[in-house]
């Protein structure tokens, strides 16, 4: 499995952001998840979110906008850089 481009979490909720390459140029992708732990005191993922995880949520997400918009400027000014 590859690696995430980066995650970012807030408490038990993450969001993880994925960079997949495209013939265009690279496309990115945001899967959201939230840790708990089981009966048997492991720890699991899910990405069913209660009703408090939904602002932590929310920011997550304009987090990971920002972020996959700083990834997205760097990745043209690398094809311009290619380029020249």
């Amino acid at each position: 499995m590859s690696q995430p481009a980066n995650k970012i979490r807030i408490g038990s909720v993450s969001a993880i952001n994925w960079r997949n390459p495209a013939e265009k140029g690279p496309r990115y992708s945001v899967q959201i998840q939230r840790s708990y732990k089981n009966g048997d005191d492991e720890w699991r993922q899910t990405e069913s979110l209660g009703q408090d995880d939904l602002l932590v949520a929310a920011k997550l997400l304009d987090l990971s906008h920002s972020w996959i918009n700083e990834a997205m400027q760097a990745d043209r000014k690398a094809k311009k850089a290619e380029a020249a």
